[in-house]
């Protein structure tokens, strides 16, 4: 199953855009396109290889040009020699992975530098004392048992079907090399002060030189309270962003920033509501899963990650729910500079789940203490650090992203566990944004929202007796099939029709039955599922392959109208 840019990408160069758009420096070279891959039952280099892989596209999918599925107990391998460029001499030189599913070991000439665990997030090594003159050679080995362990694996399953999506591995984001001076960035960290008009930046630096950020005509060496007087609140609808730049030596990168506040404060009637910029603001969002036919976790261009962040602005939404996964740094910032609120899921791991644990609780509405880590499949300890030491480092890589105005630690009990105790350590780490800890069932009563999911009957809104502001984090999923647009024949949605006037009449009488007066009693967020099609489900706006818009977006947008 194709999409429109599906015949667009090349082999030898995709994806070619710089990977950390608040992070820039002119000094790299991207590493996407041909490798050498093999997979092998043995855990040592093969002697040959199978052929060629287009890197930064998993094996299982079509734009890799393999399409084969990486087995638990398997190994995937890639190789490639690589010329260093001439103005990289005699300077440090660092090698980036944006994210590797799910372990990751890399050789370097030979010499093993570094390994990672987790499928979602990025890493690097420096490499410039493993390198010659001239050529260098990359191997990678990769392990991934999706489901069959406790690792985060998001909506991935080995039995795809319905909800779960087919499992993909191995390398699915950018890999890019960078040269850098003695002394550099390693990373910013942007907090922006609403209330006192200042931002404050701080850089961690590798090396003896200090670091200087130019702003507004000015040198302020970091850490620093940037004075930003007279600024443009950053919102949907005005999503302004300020650039500025960070020098350390010689080292040179480009950044930007935007001033924004989030948080949940009582309204004129002293009902709890999502605050923005110290105003009342509902959350008009849609499930976004991030899957694509042809590359799965991997859009196939840059262009096709903005086209479905520009359908939902134009369809009348003002978020989108990242749902259990984490994308690309470039994602993020189409978001930022186009206008779009997320909400941040954490992926999901841990054993085996429980249908009367995940599934039971739609129709029952029973709620139970997630510290019962073997009804969650969470009895593994190691897996338990493993999560939570990945959910902080999740939360620390999207810190900078200003669209980001929620985290989302837990869904519908997907091996969940002491929900109160990671609540509080990612407020440890960003006490900025709001959080919702539970979304759908098995609330522990913390964090910023109750946050419920209804499907099967109508919704009425409820206030929080703890005081919490009420957000509905799933509904909807109401489904067309597009005929020629189907990915099997198997379908899946919550309630089916058969025409288009009678899927956006069926949307129409659901917003202004049940979400607009659940909004004026008190309702702060409502999250329709969802933007597109995803392998068996046909809930979505957009077909799969991105080609049937279902309901025409300007249509949408006065279906969805809430004022």
């Amino acid at each position: 199953m194709n999409t429109e840019w599906t015949s667009t990408v090349s082999a030898t160069n995709p994806l070619p855009e710089y990977p950390r758009p608040q992070l820039v420096r002119e000094s790299w070279m991207s590493l996407n396109g041909l490798w050498e891959y093999a997979i092998t039952a043995d855990r040592t280099v093969p002697e040959t290889f199978d052929g060629y892989i287009t890197v930064p596209f998993s094996p299982e999918t079509p734009l890799s040009g393999v399409q084969k599925t990486l087995e638990s107990g398997q190994y995937l391998w890639y190789r490639r020699t690589v010329t260093l460029p001439e103005s990289f001499a005699g300077r440090r030189v660092i090698l980036h992975f944006g994210a590797v599913d799910q372990t990751a070991d890399v050789w370097v000439n030979g010499i093993h530098v570094v390994s990672h665990v987790g499928g979602y997030l990025p890493f690097d090594a420096e490499i410039t004392k493993t390198l010659g003159e001239g050529e260098f050679t990359v191997i990678v080995r990769v392990t991934d048992d999706t489901d069959e362990s406790f690792h985060t694996r998001g909506k991935q399953k080995t039995k795809r079907g319905g909800i779960w999506y087919t499992p993909q591995s191995g390398i699915w984001q950018s890999v890019w090399i960078e040269s850098v001076p003695k002394s550099f960035v390693r990373a910013l960290r942007i907090t922006p002060h609403f209330d006192d008009a200042e931002v404050d930046v701080t850089a961690d630096v590798v090396g003896s030189e200090s670091a200087f950020a130019v702003f507004g005509g000015e040198r302020y060496e970091l850490p620093a309270l940037i004075p930003v007087p007279d600024f443009e609140a950053w919102s949907p609808e005005n999503p302004k962003l300020y650039p500025f730049s960070v020098e350390c030596g010689e080292d040179r990168v480009e950044s930007y920033f935007a001033m924004r506040k989030f948080s949940v404060e009582a309204d004129e009637d002293g009902v709890p509501r999502l605050f923005l910029n110290g105003k009342p603001y509902f959350h008009k969002g849609l499930l976004d899963q991030g899957y694509w036919p042809d590359g799965l976790y991997t859009a196939p261009t840059d262009e096709a990650l903005c086209r479905d962040i520009l359908l939902a602005k134009e369809s009348g939404f003002n978020m989108l729910r990242k749902h259990i996964k984490v994308e690309p740094l470039r994602w993020y910032y189409h978001c930022d500079r186009l206008g779009m609120l997320v909400w941040q899921d954490m992926p999901s791991g841990g054993g085996s789940y429980s249908p009367a644990v995940v599934s039971a609780p739609l129709f029952t509405g029973h709620h139970i203490s997630d510290s019962r880590y073997a009804r969650f499949g969470r009895e593994d300890e190691l897996g338990r650090r493993e999560f939570a030491d990945e959910l902080c480092d999740m939360v620390n890589h999207l810190y900078n992203c200003p669209c980001i105005a929620m985290w989302v630690i837990f869904n519908e009990g997907w091996g969940q566990f002491d929900a109160r105790q990671l609540t509080d350590a990612v407020r440890f780490i960003d006490n900025t944004r709001t959080i919702d800890h539970a979304s759908g069932w098995h609330d522990q009563g913390c964090g910023d929202v109750k946050s419920v999911h209804v499907y099967f009957r109508p919704y009425r809104f409820r206030p929080d007796k703890k005081g919490r502001a009420v957000v509905l984090s799933e509904f909807g999923g109401y489904a067309r099939a597009e005929e020629g647009h189907l990915f099997g024949k198997k379908t899946f949605g919550y309630k089916l029709y058969d025409s288009v006037d009678a899927l956006s009449a069926a949307i129409e009488k659901l917003f202004s039955r049940q979400i607009r007066p659940a909004k004026e009693k008190g309702l702060a967020a409502a999250v329709y599922t969802q933007l597109s099609d995803v392998e068996d489900e046909i809930n979505g706006l957009v077909t799969y392959d991105r080609s049937v818009v279902k309901i025409e977006p300007e249509r949408m947008r006065q279906i969805t109208d809430l004022s």
